[in-house]
């Protein structure tokens, strides 16, 4: 199996976790978790709710202490040390500005409280505001600007003080889907011009792969994987991950030898190696990598049950051998035509057994909530 390569950016390391755990009402939230942090990186914590990643963020801005476990910075525990005296300032997805104060002196607020001179203030600030295209907007009230001005006042204030780090927990989710994307290549841009780590939390896959330097998958308490977006997407550690980051199919196989592998009832050829002869695995097959084929020319044949207009390409389930594949194409087909795929060996990925495999079906619906509503109704009419 090819290995996922980490991530090393230019910077050395800047925070550490070592083992945390941490639980809320006897529930562990993080298990025994360890992360490094580089200098000048923009590093996402991905996961569903629940995963632990806004707990591990709060830890390392010291709103919350760890059970067990230690946080270091540039190489020295900080687990007492209270947030503000960390080199560290957050922005929350509630921007928490001061309504009573304008544009200048929200951002202001921080060098006031640490009594910096007047003069140098008006230049910070005035810096500031040009980083964040809000030059002319000093004193406009925080109340009377859009989602995405306040946005942008909330990440000045954060970054005026000029912290080693920046924390952003879900900074992005009230605003709209265009203001968002373009939000997220502002973040990423602020990040590159001001060298500042930024680790950032999101549920939201497309937003991790086009900002981050570095993810970190986390589920269940646990980090599943970390890496650039690129090996994430492509080559996902185990069945979750693959679930998690954009669409997959994901089915049983088994691995004959190197560079052969079988499922779906077929032999194929791939680029993995390093499993046990005839050992069971789990086979990722991204719908965008799947080739339709005449029948006569195919690997593999099936039924289509539907097909979706998604704009710049067709989304089609189609039945093979009782297993529903999700292929993307340009190419429409007509329901209940049957068609022939071909997959090329580079675009097959093996995993091993993990204890996800299994979990995630087929495209029979897009949600394991209605799954589990249509077992219950089925059960009530038995």
């Amino acid at each position: 199996m090819k290995k996922t390569v980490e991530n090393k950016p230019g910077g050395g390391k800047i925070v550490e976790l070592k083992n945390i755990s941490k639980a809320f009402g006897g529930e562990r939230v993080l298990d025994s978790i360890s992360l490094d942090i580089h200098d000048d990186e923009f590093i996402t914590l991905l996961g569903p709710s629940g995963c632990g990643k806004t707990t591990t963020l709060r830890i390392i801005g010291g709103f919350e202490t760890a059970d067990s476990g230690d946080v270091f910075f540039d190489g020295k525990k900080i687990n007492s040390l209270p947030p503000h005296k960390r080199s560290v300032n957050t922005v929350f997805q509630r921007y928490a500005l001061f309504p009573h104060l304008n544009v200048y002196e929200n951002i202001a607020f921080g060098l006031r409280i640490a009594k910096k001179p007047e003069a140098e203030i008006r230049s910070a600030v005035k810096t500031m505001l040009a980083k964040v295209n809000l030059s002319g907007f000093e004193r406009r009230h925080v109340e009377s600007l859009s989602g995405g001005q306040q946005q942008r006042v909330a990440i000045a204030r954060a970054l005026v003080n000029q912290p080693r780090v920046l924390l952003l927990d879900e900074p992005l989710g009230a605003l709209d889907l265009k203001l968002r994307k373009d939000m997220q290549r502002e973040l990423k841009e602020m990040q590159k011009n001001t060298g500042i780590t930024f680790i950032y939390v999101t549920h939201d896959q497309e937003e991790a792969l086009s900002m981050s330097d570095t993810i970190v998958v986390m589920a269940d308490g646990k980090i599943q994987q970390i890496g650039r977006p690129e090996d994430i997407y492509n080559e996902p550690e185990n069945a979750f991950v693959a679930n998690f980051i954009g669409e997959s199919n994901i089915v049983d196989g088994v691995m004959l030898e190197d560079y052969l592998v079988s499922f779906a009832g077929q032999t194929f050829k791939c680029e993995d190696k390093g499993f046990g002869k005839n050992e069971p695995v789990d086979v990722v097959v991204r719908p965008e990598d799947i080739d339709i084929v005449s029948v006569a020319d195919s690997m593999l044949t099936g039924d289509v049950e539907s097909v979706t207009f998604k704009g710049d390409y067709y989304e089609i389930i189609v039945d093979i051998e009782g297993f529903k594949w999700m292929i993307e194409t340009t190419d429409r087909q007509a329901v209940g035509a049957t068609i022939g795929i071909s997959i090329d060996p580079y675009e097959i990925q093996v995993m091993r057994k993990s204890i996800y495999s299994g979990t995630f079906g087929d495209y029979s619906s897009f949600s394991d909530e209605i799954d589990t509503m249509s077992d219950a109704k089925a059960g009530e009419e038995a």
